[in-house]
């Protein structure tokens, strides 16, 4: 009996699934044949191919793609509802080729060795160490928000442009690879996304086009915010994709700029997460910690719930949901919540470099 290519293609999902899910148990195979050998040169195949144009190509792809769906959809709707066998095969071939594509062309990071490996950190979920590296990053935010504003009532507006923050979180990565090599950045390929206002209302930040290796940032964040995202994106254009990875990258990129407003956003970030760990365990510790934040701190914590809360809709949930099943099924088990696993990585890389 004689398969179809379309068929064969559909069908081909399943091996594939399987064939991801065992290479992914060698983390050595990955990090030495794909994330530090075949993906550097694709990832700046694509920088070169895209990052000289000043819009989203990904951004235009998707809504094209879109269009065509919408299109194919209501040109054939009849047949489809005589041909629902057919028209199920179309779309899991469909999702057969985007399945190999993705992991080809940035998917298959997902597998790869932990970051804390190759800095030789170990990390731990000791409370009293949390608390304690809480206070002195809270010192440390407090310290640079009054040195910026003069006092520590005024909250903190980042004074450049995008283009300029850009280009600054380029030369952050300039420097920081002098310290970590493995975290050189040439061939830039960084936009705001064209959809930012569709991003916020779905309550993301920023994001990584896997297939154009473009990073993404929601241009209507708050300046604050927009420094830490872009570094957090352009971690993933190197090839970290695990969520708390990237955001230390970003972390790191952004604090050791010697811009003091980077240093801020990049502190009061990590901040955040930190102070919602503290108040997962002990909530009295945190009213006291939260107490002895600045006012002008204070104000910029605001600032960001207000934005986020200006865009809550329904259909948030439904698409945190839908990332955090993707996040689980791409070896992230948990989730959403692995973006928190920032501070364990925080705390250990500071036992060895102290704030």
């Amino acid at each position: 009996m004689k398969i179809s290519l379309k068929t064969a293609i559909a069908v081909s999902l399943i091996p594939q699934i399987i064939l991801v899910k065992w290479l992914g148990q060698n983390t050595d195979f990955i990090e030495r044949y794909y994330s530090t050998g075949a993906y550097p040169a694709i990832s700046k195949f694509f920088r070169f191919l895209f990052g000289w144009i000043p819009f989203s190509m990904g951004d235009i792809i998707y809504f094209l793609l879109l269009l065509i769906a919408i299109w194919y959809l209501y040109k054939n709707w009849m047949h489809i509802k005589t041909q629902k066998i057919s028209f199920l095969r179309d779309v899991i071939m469909v999702l057969s080729i985007a399945y190999l594509t993705f992991h080809l062309l940035w998917g298959f990071n997902y597998y790869r060795k932990p970051l804390s490996n190759k800095l030789a950190l170990t990390e731990s979920k000791d409370y009293q160490e949390l608390v304690t590296f809480t206070q002195e990053l809270i010192c440390k935010t407090n310290t640079i928000q009054e040195q910026i504003a003069g006092d520590t009532i005024q909250k903190i507006d980042i004074p450049y442009s995008q283009k300029e923050m850009f280009s600054m979180s380029i030369n952050g990565y300039e420097k920081l690879a002098k310290k970590f090599p493995f975290l050189t950045y040439e061939k830039p390929s960084v936009k705001t996304s064209i959809f930012s206002t569709g991003l916020t209302y779905m309550g993301y930040a920023g994001y990584l086009n896997p297939f154009t290796n473009e990073a993404q940032v929601n241009g209507i964040l708050p300046n604050f915010r927009f420094p830490i995202v872009t570094g957090h994106e352009i971690g993933h254009q190197l090839g970290y994709s695990a969520e708390n990875e990237t955001n230390f990258i970003g972390y790191l990129v952004t604090s050791n700029n010697n811009d003091p407003y980077f240093q801020y956003a990049a502190y009061a970030y990590v901040l955040g997460y930190c102070l919602s760990d503290v108040r997962r365990g002990d909530i009295e510790v945190f009213d006291r910690l939260f107490l002895s934040l600045n006012p002008g701190v204070r104000a910029n914590f605001q600032e960001m719930a207000l934005f986020w809360q200006k865009y809550e809709n329904p259909m948030e949930p439904v698409f945190k949901a839908i990332f955090n099943s993707f996040l689980k099924a791409n070896n992230q088990s948990q989730g959403i919540k692995s973006y928190n696993g920032v501070v364990s990585l925080l705390i250990a890389y500071h036992k060895k470099y102290p704030l």
